[in-house]
C-alpha cells in the first residue's frame, strides 16, 4: 500500500504538467436547445471554417434532421460543393500541402468541444490579437503561437495586447462586440452539438434511468426486509 501511494504521488505532478497552465475562460452560455442558434452556427461554420477544418465524423443529413432543415433546403443552402446529403462534412484541402502552408494539417473539429470544452472554444474565438512576430500577423491568448490566421478578423476587427496581457477592444470589424460575441456563441453551440449530437437525448434518458433505479431500490429494500424478517 505504501508503494502504491508513493507511485500515485509521483504521477500527480506529471499529470499537472501535461494538463498545461490553467487560465480563466469566458462562459459561452450556449444552449443546445436553441435550434436557431445551431442553424446560425452551422452556417457560420460552413462559410468560415469548412475550407480548412473538416467535420468528418458528422453527416450532412444527420445535421439537417437534428436542426430542423429539410434535405432540399440543406442541399441548396449548406452544401456548396455538391456532395450527397448522406456524405460526411469534409473538404478538398490536400493534407500535405496544408501542413506546408500552416505548419501542420488543420485538425478535424468534430470532437473539439469534447476535447477542449465549449468555454475554451468561445474564449479562443474572441482572443486573437495582432502580433507581427507571427507568420500570419496574429497570436491568440488561449492558444499561444497558434498556427492559423484570424479568419474572422473582418467580422471582429483587430485587438492588441498590452504588457500586462490584457486585450484591447476590437476595432475595424464589421460587427459590434456584442454581435461578434453572439456569432462566436452560435459557432461554439454548433461545435458542442457535433461533439455529441444526442447529448440532449442522453441527458433526458438519464432522468428516467435515475427514477427507475430509485424505484428498484425501494423494491430491493422491501425484498431485503422480507428475506431477513425471520433472521431477526
Amino acid at each position: 500500500m505504501k508503494k502504491f501511494i508513493l507511485a500515485v504521488l509521483a504521477v500527480l505532478p506529471m499529470l499537472a504538467i501535461a494538463a498545461g497552465p490553467s487560465m480563466d475562460l469566458d462562459k459561452a452560455n450556449n444552449d443546445l436547445r436553441d435550434k436557431e442558434s445551431l442553424k446560425r452556427g452551422f452556417e457560420a461554420y460552413i462559410n468560415n471554417c469548412l475550407a480548412c477544418h473538416e467535420l468528418k465524423y458528422q453527416r450532412y443529413n444527420r445535421t439537417f434532421a437534428d436542426l430542423g432543415i429539410s434535405d432540399q433546403d440543406g442541399a441548396a443552402n449548406y452544401m456548396y460543393t455538391g456532395e450527397k446529403v448522406g456524405d460526411h462534412i469534409t473538404n478538398t484541402m490536400p493534407g500535405k500541402e496544408a501542413a506546408k502552408w500552416f505548419g501542420s494539417t488543420p485538425p478535424d473539429l468534430t470532437l473539439e468541444a469534447r476535447f477542449r470544452s465549449p468555454d475554451w472554444i468561445y474564449t479562443y474565438l474572441r482572443s486573437f490579437y495582432a502580433d507581427e512576430s507571427r507568420p500570419f500577423g496574429v497570436n491568440n491568448k488561449v492558444f499561444k503561437d497558434v498556427g492559423m490566421p484570424h479568419v474572422l478578423q473582418n467580422l471582429q476587427g483587430v485587438r492588441t495586447m498590452d504588457e500586462h496581457g490584457n486585450l484591447s477592444e476590437a476595432t475595424g470589424g464589421s460587427m459590434t462586440t456584442e454581435e461578434y460575441d453572439e456569432f462566436a456563441r452560435d459557432l461554439t453551440n454548433f461545435l458542442e452539438y457535433t461533439g455529441e449530437p444526442n447529448k440532449l437525448e442522453r441527458e433526458n434518458l438519464g432522468y428516467w434511468v435515475i427514477g427507475f433505479l430509485f424505484i428498484l431500490l425501494f423494491f430491493a429494500y422491501l425484498l431485503k426486509k422480507e428475506y431477513w424478517r425471520d433472521v431477526h
